[in-house]
């Protein structure tokens, strides 16, 4: 559901991190970034709004004012939002390289940008 709610708003380069085996705080992280600050937001906004549909809400959300590096906790998975030029900086994937990546299923992917499905 996170994932189909920041490509709705056409969020770049979504990873989704499996940190089950790390023994890290939360279970997942789901990482992607769009292209200002205000795509960032708008990212955050749609997934904010999918989750309350379905009566979850975050713990909290830092960031969102700046809107270059948004994070949204919801305990079980936190969601970081940025900027290209955040997420290159921060990077991540590569603090938790040892993270597994989850595939994300083509279905999904396929909905919102067919060139980014391969067989």
């Amino acid at each position: 559901m996170v994932v189909g709610a920041a490509l709705d708003k056409k969020a770049e380069e979504v990873k989704v991190l499996d940190l089950t085996q790390m023994g890290s705080i939360t279970d997942y992280f789901v990482v992607c970034h769009g292209r200002s600050s205000r795509q960032v937001q708008a990212i955050s906004d749609r997934i904010e709004e999918k989750m309350k549909e379905q009566k979850i809400r975050p713990g909290h959300i830092e960031g969102y004012a700046t809107g270059d590096w948004i994070l949204m906790d919801y305990v079980d998975f936190v969601v970081h939002i940025f900027t290209q030029e955040k997420r290159n900086y921060y990077d991540l994937e590569k603090l938790w390289s040892d993270a597994p990546r989850l595939q994300l299923e083509k279905d999904t992917l396929a909905r919102f940008d067919k060139t980014e499905v391969t067989d």
